[in-house]
């Protein structure tokens, strides 16, 4: 199994949400989160002053998946998050050893 995190950018997060759903995935944690990357934050002007905003506000979607589903979940996350400007954000892509499902004791695949 393997656990994918997604940062986005706040208005995909509906297409990423169908997309992923229309392609098997039965559910998902998303969290709004604040960051920077290469960009190093941007600038504003708010009454005409200008400011500097360290920290963009993201989402950040959390899907476990089996091995045989990551490819097609990432595509659909690259494809349909992807704007081809700075800031579309990043995926990663972790190893989970086991998944229990706390209401039923079901572990591994079942659990998901």
């Amino acid at each position: 199994m393997k656990k994918i995190e997604a940062i986005i950018r706040n208005h995909k997060v509906e297409d990423v949400k169908s997309a992923l759903t229309s392609s098997g995935v039965q559910g998902m944690t998303v969290t709004e989160v604040r960051g920077f990357g290469r960009q190093k934050g941007q600038t504003e002007v708010y009454r005409g002053a200008e400011y500097a905003v360290d920290f963009i506000p993201k989402i950040k979607l959390e899907v476990i998946v089996d091995d045989a589903d990551l490819q097609g979940v990432v595509d659909a996350i690259v494809n349909t998050a992807g704007t081809g400007q700075v800031g579309d954000g990043k995926i990663f892509v972790s190893d989970i050893v086991d998944v229990i499902r706390i209401r039923t004791g079901e572990v591994g695949t079942e659990a998901l």
